[in-house]
């Protein structure tokens, strides 16, 4: 999500610097380009080999030397600065224009959002200098974040904790939001459903979910209201969606058709059961001969039923997992269930189909167009089909 952006990460003197390693890692990974500018004292916390190694790149740490200058270079680069953690005295200095260190510097010379993570004990964050120094810099145009509450390096307990790492990850995407999906309001399933047999076991499939997540995600992302409708997964829902859990294809169906009349997209990604038990034992079945037979009956077929009844104007988007004549039976559910597009996924490609990070897949559409995709991660599949969506829209509305 992050990949391409250009960001500055100040670090100040503070024994939650640690946790800017952290972040730095985390945002190194999403594929943001990162470059570290830290306070002198820094250094009785971290070494500036650590974090150079991390990041790629050299330590801004010294305005009188060689690069002295680096300060208004780095101010224009960035797409967002980010001071992780900001110590009570450098906040003092930003809010009073002070310049006498690196990061001073680069603050004073961005251009860019500055979004601040203060990091202190209890009795420094709540003295009046520092609130209004923080007041002061919010009408300056600063992103200054909350803190956390719990034990400090005092000793003392309460605010003053700088947020995890994975939260201030979470808050640097949500900066970068886009708006591609502005006002649309995109419904999504996915995971598997579990059809009970008895109180302990149940019928159920290899999905893992991450393949509707990510969609879940790239949609929240590109600025859509979602709603992730899953099955039982291992997965955290996306920051920012509106999260319902279901078990049973029944209970994925009320939960889909429920919403589905005010939505603008719904891409059924869940591998929703097709047959579940016609009746559930009330107690666990004890084994009894050598075979057993377990009578079965067809669950409804939500994507049908939203094809059916679907809007004007509304996409409507599946899933097909095939293992044989992967182009034919997916064109035969494309046409029967009303879809606009359908995505096929194959068992038989190597890194496709369920518990993958990466996929696979073909999309065939009503038009006839046929777009075979190479492998890629989920992630990256789930920005390729909303592009298609957004194409979509953008087609119905001229």
């Amino acid at each position: 999500m992050l990949s391409g952006k250009k960001i500055v990460l100040g670090i100040t003197g503070s024994i939650a610097a640690y946790k800017s390693v952290l972040l730095l890692r985390l945002l190194i990974k999403a594929g943001a380009e990162v470059k570290v500018v830290c306070t002198p004292s820094v250094n009785a916390f971290l070494g500036e080999l650590t974090l150079s190694s991390l990041s790629g790149k050299s330590v801004f740490s010294g305005i009188w030397e060689e690069n002295w200058s680096e300060h208004v270079e780095l101010g224009l680069w960035a797409d967002l600065m980010i001071v992780a953690p900001a110590t009570a005295n450098t906040l003092a200095k930003f809010s009073h224009g002070l310049c006498d260190n690196a990061l001073t510097a680069v603050y004073l010379a961005a251009r860019c959002p500055v979004m601040l993570a203060p990091a202190m004990d209890v009795d420094m964050y709540k003295h009046s200098r520092t609130q209004k120094n923080l007041k002061e810099l919010e009408s300056d145009g600063c992103i200054v974040l909350e803190t956390g509450e719990g034990f400090l390096a005092s000793g003392l307990e309460g605010v003053g904790r700088m947020l995890e790492p994975e939260e201030l990850y979470e808050i640097i995407e949500s900066h970068f939001r886009g708006s591609e999906l502005s006002g649309k309001k995109i419904l999504i399933s996915a995971g598997p459903t579990q059809e009970s047999l008895d109180p302990v076991r149940f019928i159920s499939n290899h999905s893992s979910g991450k393949m509707g997540y990510a969609l879940a995600k790239a949609a929240w992302y590109m600025g859509a209201d979602v709603s992730l409708v899953s099955g039982p997964t291992q997965l955290s829902p996306p920051k920012g969606v509106t999260f319902t859990n279901v078990i049973s294809a029944q209970d994925m169906f009320e939960a889909v058709t429920a919403e589905a009349d005010e939505q603008d997209c719904i891409i059924m990604a869940a591998a929703v059961a097709d047959y579940t038990p016609l009746t559930k034992a009330d107690q666990k079945i004890k084994k009894s001969g050598d075979d057993m037979q377990i009578p079965l009956k067809r669950t409804k077929d939500i994507l049908k039923s939203l094809g059916e009844k679907k809007p004007e104007g509304q996409i409507l988007v599946g899933f097909a997992m095939e293992t044989e004549n992967e182009l034919d039976n997916a064109q035969k559910k494309l046409f029967k269930k009303k879809m606009d597009f359908v995505v096929l996924n194959s068992l038989r490609d190597k890194g496709a189909g369920f518990k993958h990070d990466t996929n696979k897949v073909t999309i065939m559409d009503q038009a006839g167009n046929v777009e075979a995709l190479p492998l890629k991660s989920k992630e990256e599949l789930a920005g390729d089909i909303l592009q298609k969506v957004i194409k979509l829209f953008a087609a119905r509305k001229t």
